[in-house]
């Protein structure tokens, strides 16, 4: 028996719809290249939206044809997140802090067609031009520099529509996004969402028990819009109609408290290293600021116990959720349970450092040699997942295909434990895990303990090759400013948390980390920097 509901495709022609109609004046904020503020609204990108959409095809797009961003956070992007997908087409994100090199090879492997680049990338731009195959390039001009020779001005590309915009026929199924990861290990590679896939995960950041983004918020996603999506975060506010306040390229602590402050936000999403710098500022500069009660969602790497405790006593309240490009790319979130809270507050930051529990129609298994493991929260294995925006495979990578089990699970490589609350905790990825002597040594556990340390600003632990251990912990800290501590005695105040044989043979003080593009820690280059470590005999 068949049920009797409508055939309704989940695309995002219904959020742009929406957003245009249901919630008309509600502001999107930008900060352009000169600090200011740009302010306009839902109604005016739902209209710029379908105005892309219609050039686009008028300038010959296909469906499933790729056009490709190069652009900061700003109400442009979001036209583009709309539009694209409105065209038939597929919106092609370009993480513009790639080397030039690896962004040249990501648009190449997309197969984008046409190019939109905010005007402050052209001197990035350049450096791609050559090897790329873009057929036309429109440049969004927020500094009012004219297009240079080759390319074509954004607002005249819009005017080259006529206003009577007809969404085509399209499938939920359909591509509706192409990103790629950020390249830490091989070639970047592409994950395809459909219109389902970011439907789906959109709804899912608005659940009450997850990042419960609501028409009453006023939402700022410092986490980057060339990379996964912005986490979903542009479609959920456009979803529910919320204020939206993009950073555009200013990332610093102190010019976004002043946008935090002065649109009174709500909720801002990035990555453990934007707070963390945050919180040095707060630090620095006591007083400064008023902000309002917010939520800070993190996620790309797992916060340490240290950064949660002091986001929590200038009242910004941590909730973080774990994911891969490859799941949209929310898989867990962290909510504390009803039993819960009336538990002391350390012990609840404990549960808060978890990635969480998976989320709805996301299943989540952690795998080793020996099969699924129990809920002990101690036994290791890989973390595994499957569910509706979970990818399938890459695109156009068919010698990918062993990131995926037999019987059809995602590989994450990240290893992990399930504690008897059904509470993930990231481990390590697997490429990061130190073996020592036969035993494995979480460089996780190490850093989040370090970073509780009052001297300590970041700290990063990798293995390095050892010719009686096969490999050893080595520390590498950043301190904070004036501060002065030694390898000593850093080992002695992590003694009472780890067995002596787990900890650290050697601390590195330098200046600073390196990052990824997308703020995590760039492990692989610090092991290349260290791999001839000289051993003391």
């Amino acid at each position: 028996m068949l049920g009797t509901m409508m055939k309704y495709p989940l695309t995002l022609t219904h959020i742009l719809e929406r957003a245009g109609r249901l919630f008309p004046e509600q502001e999107i904020v930008s900060r352009l290249p000169d600090h200011s503020l740009h302010r306009c609204t839902y109604a005016e990108v739902h209209r710029r939206a379908r105005r892309l959409a219609e050039a686009l095809q008028k300038a010959g797009l296909r469906p499933g044809d790729r056009v490709a961003t190069l652009m900061w956070n700003h109400y442009a992007h979001v036209e583009a997140y709309l539009g694209i997908p409105a065209s038939g087409g597929v919106m092609h994100t370009l993480n513009l802090r790639l080397a030039p090199r690896e962004i040249a090879y990501i648009a190449n492997h997309g197969g984008g067609r046409f190019l939109i680049v905010d005007d402050s990338l052209l001197p990035l731009y350049e450096q791609i031009r050559e090897s790329t195959r873009f057929e036309r390039v429109f440049v969004v001009t927020l500094s009012e520099n004219a297009a240079p020779k080759n390319t074509e001005n954004y607002e005249d590309f819009l005017d080259t529509s006529s206003g009577d915009f007809q969404y085509p026929q399209l499938d939920e199924n359909d591509a509706a996004s192409l990103c790629y990861t950020s390249g830490t290990t091989g070639v970047p590679k592409g994950v395809a969402y459909t219109h389902r896939s970011v439907f789906l995960h959109t709804l899912l950041l608005t659940m009450a028990d997850n990042f419960a983004v609501r028409h009453a918020d006023v939402l700022a996603p410092v986490v980057s819009m060339f990379h996964v999506n912005g986490w979903g975060f542009p479609y959920a506010a456009s979803m529910v109609g919320c204020k939206l306040v993009l950073p555009g390229p200013y990332l610093d602590a102190e010019s976004l408290l002043e946008l935090f402050e002065k649109e009174q936000t709500t909720a801002a999403a990035g990555v453990p290293t934007i707070w963390l710098n945050v919180v040095d500022c707060l630090e620095k500069h006591p007083g400064r600021w008023k902000l309002p009660l917010m939520r800070i969602i993190i996620g790309g790497a797992a916060p340490p116990l240290a950064l949660i405790r002091k986001l929590d006593q200038y009242g910004l309240r941590v909730q973080q959720g774990w994911g891969l490009t490859e799941s949209s790319p929310q898989a867990t979130t962290n909510q504390l349970r009803a039993h819960m809270k009336d538990w002391p507050p350390e012990r609840k930051y404990e549960v808060q450092a978890k990635a969480g529990i998976p989320v709805p129609l996301v299943d989540l298994r952690v795998v080793n040699e020996s099969g699924e493991v129990p809920p002990d929260g101690k036994t290791m294995g890989e973390v595994q997942l499957r569910g509706p925006w979970v990818a399938a495979s890459y695109y156009n990578l068919p010698e990918e295909k062993d990131k995926w089990t037999k019987d059809g699970w995602f590989r994450s490589g990240d290893v992990g434990t399930i504690d008897p609350e059904g509470y993930l905790a990231i481990a390590d990825r697997t490429k990061d895990m130190i073996k020592s002597g036969g035993e494995w040594i979480s460089s996780v556990d190490l850093e989040n303990a370090l970073m509780a340390h009052p001297d300590v600003r970041e700290a990063a632990v990798i293995a390095v090759p050892h010719p009686k251990w096969q490999e050893r912990p080595v520390a590498v800290v950043v301190l904070r400013e004036g501060a002065k501590t030694s390898s000593q005695d850093l080992c002695e105040f992590l003694e009472g948390s780890f067995a002596k044989w787990q900890l650290p043979d050697a601390c590195v003080f330098v200046e600073q980390l390196p990052h990824t593009s997308t703020g995590k820690l760039l492990k692989a280059e610090l092991r290349r920097r260290y791999r001839d470590w000289q051993w003391e005999s």
